[in-house]
C-alpha cells in the first residue's frame, strides 16, 4: 500500500544528479504532470537553483516558509540515503495556517 500517494503533502524525490524520480499525487497537482525524469534544476530559477546545488553538495537540510496566492506553506528539503549512501533529496511541501500554535515539549522527569 502506497500510503504517501494520496496524502495532503506534496512529496517530491530526486536523485543526487537532480533527476526527478517520484512525485506523489499532491506534488503532481502543485508542480504539474510529467515531471518524472526531468531535472529539478531546470524547474527552478536562480537563486533557488544554486541553493539546491548547495544542499546536494553538503547533504544538508533546508527548511523555510513561503506565501503564494494567499497560501502559506512549509517547505522542507532533506537528503535521503540508501544503505548509508547519499541518493538525493526529498522535498515536503505542505499548506500551513498563517497563525498556528507553538508548543515547547519538556522531557518527562523520572
Amino acid at each position: 500500500m502506497d500510503y504517501l500517494k494520496e496524502v495532503n503533502v506534496a512529496i517530491t524525490v530526486c536523485d543526487k544528479e537532480g533527476n526527478l524520480l517520484h512525485l506523489n499525487d499532491r506534488s503532481r497537482e502543485v508542480n504539474g504532470e510529467g515531471l518524472e525524469g526531468k531535472n529539478v534544476y531546470d524547474c527552478h530559477p536562480e537563486p533557488a537553483r544554486s541553493k539546491l546545488a548547495d544542499i546536494m553538495a553538503n547533504q544538508s537540510t533546508n527548511a523555510y516558509t513561503i506565501e503564494k496566492n494567499g497560501v502559506k506553506k512549509l517547505i522542507y528539503q532533506t537528503p535521503w540515503y540508501e544503505n548509508g549512501e547519499f541518493r538525493g533529496l526529498v522535498e515536503l511541501s505542505m499548506e500551513i495556517p498563517f497563525e498556528m500554535p507553538h508548543y515547547v515539549r519538556k522531557p518527562k522527569t523520572t
